[in-house]
């Protein structure tokens, strides 16, 4: 196998519920491969492929390992990627720009 379409791997991997949302999350811009945005869902993915979704306030990047071929537990779900870093907070990220900004207001903000 050669690659796989990226919505399938999501939902293969358990990024999310179903293969439909899999597919929204790529129509919608969420993912990316290798830094470009994915906006179809029939684009390919290999292993080596490093991938970037965003799923709510959280942003995860993971290097794909392995293709599969069906759906299985979520102990089988962990062996198709390899996960470096924690998921990014993004509100964390947000409030963290703001802070100088509250720290200089000479209101007191609580």
């Amino acid at each position: 196998m050669s690659g796989l379409r990226v919505d399938k791997w999501l939902w293969f991997a358990r990024f999310a519920r179903t293969r439909s949302l899999a597919a929204r999350l790529c129509l919608e811009g969420y993912v990316t491969i290798g830094g470009s945005i994915v906006m179809k869902p029939g684009h390919l993915v290999r292993p080596g492929d490093v991938l970037t979704v965003r799923i709510g306030d959280r942003l995860r990047r993971v290097t794909v390992a392995a293709l599969a071929t069906r759906r299985g537990a979520p102990e089988a779900a962990r062996h198709l990627y390899v996960e470096a870093e924690p998921p990014l907070s993004l509100r964390a990220t947000e409030r963290a720009a703001w802070t100088p900004l509250i720290a200089e207001s000479p209101l007191k903000i609580e």
